[in-house]
């Protein structure tokens, strides 16, 4: 079930590289060198720590920071969200709407995401739109559930025309089934919550 953005997971370098040679004026130790090289100094040097919001391992979190070469962006009119085409699509539309910040999947969605959710859907119909595609009875935008995600980043899939899926596609894509949930029942459910 490879159907999202599978790039490659090589390890951008984030290690700080200390700079020798920058004297601080400190009487005679002004005129000292240092003993240590820049790349013991580096080997030493704790690695910056990431943002709660962002994994270097998530292709989804590297794609949003714009460090995975190769993705065309959609306009989504968002500065929360990105959008940009499956690199396996079901259908001849099949788009990705993904928050920048990383949120492991929709299970882990609170009540007071619905606004989120509904952002998304809109930047969906809205990509849609802008590609000649308005017939929204005939479009299926939903989550997979774990454990049937291959990316543990939240995503939405949009998806159209639902008329033209083969037989597996509605399999993978099935509405409300145990392994992908549309937008409206999870908004719903997200309601629900106490």
């Amino acid at each position: 079930m490879e159907d999202e953005q599978t790039l490659s997971n090589a390890d951008s370098d984030t290690s700080c590289q200390v700079g020798v040679g920058s004297e601080l004026n400190f009487g005679a130790a002004a005129t000292a060198k240092p003993t240590v090289s820049s790349s013991e100094t580096a080997a030493v040097t704790p690695k910056p720590s990431e943002p709660k919001d962002y994994d270097s391992k998530c292709v989804f979190c590297r794609i949003a920071g714009q460090q995975e070469p190769g993705t065309e962006f959609l306009d989504c009119e968002n500065e929360d969200l990105i959008c940009f085409k499956d690199i396996k699509p079901a259908a001849a539309h099949h788009y990705l709407v993904v928050p920048k910040k990383h949120i492991g999947n929709c299970t882990v969605l609170k009540k007071e995401q619905i606004g989120l959710v509904e952002d998304m859907v809109a930047v969906g119909k809205t990509i849609l739109e802008k590609n000649n595609f308005t017939d929204f009875t005939n479009v299926r935008m939903g989550f997979h559930v774990p454990p049937f995600c291959s990316i543990s980043h939240l995503h939405l899939h949009v998806i159209a025309p639902v008329n033209q899926f083969g037989f597996l596609t509605r399999l993978v894509y099935r509405k409300d089934s145990y392994w992908f949930i549309t937008a409206d029942y999870l908004i719903e459910k997200l309601r629900k919550e106490k």
